[in-house]
C-alpha cells in the first residue's frame, strides 16, 4: 500500500519539534538565516532531507522542502517551487550544493 503523502505543513511541524527552528530564506545568491541574517554559501549547506510535493489541484504546483544543518550547526527548513514556475536562481543554489553536504538518505521518496 502506498504512503499518504503528508503536506508541507506537517513536515515543517514534524522538524520543528526535532528542533530545526530556523527559517532560510533565498537572497542575493545565498540561504540568508531570518534570525542571525547571516547569509550562508553553498558549501555552507548539509541537506538532511527533503520532501517533494506536487498540488493535488494544479500539477504545476510544485515545491520542495530542504530540511537543513549549517556548518555552524544551526537547524532549519526551507521551502522552494520548482518546476515551470521556479525561480532559476534559487534552483541553481541548491543544485551547487556539494553532492558530499547531502544525507545519503536525503531523498525520502527513495527510502523503502
Amino acid at each position: 500500500m502506498k504512503k499518504e503523502q503528508k503536506h508541507e505543513t506537517d513536515y515543517i511541524k514534524k522538524y520543528q519539534n526535532e528542533g530545526y527552528n530556523t527559517n532560510y530564506l533565498f537572497q542575493d545568491g545565498c540561504l540568508i538565516d531570518s534570525e542571525s541574517k547571516y547569509a550562508y554559501k553553498p558549501d555552507e549547506i548539509f541537506i538532511v532531507a527533503h520532501h517533494r510535493y506536487e498540488g493535488m489541484s494544479d500539477p504545476d504546483d510544485m515545491s520542495i522542502l530542504y530540511i537543513i544543518e549549517t556548518k555552524d550547526k544551526r537547524k532549519g527548513t526551507h521551502l522552494i517551487g520548482y518546476g515551470p514556475t521556479a525561480d532559476l536562481e534559487e534552483a541553481e543554489f541548491f543544485k551547487d550544493i556539494p553532492e558530499e553536504n547531502y544525507s545519503t538518505n536525503a531523498d525520502i521518496s527513495e527510502l523503502t
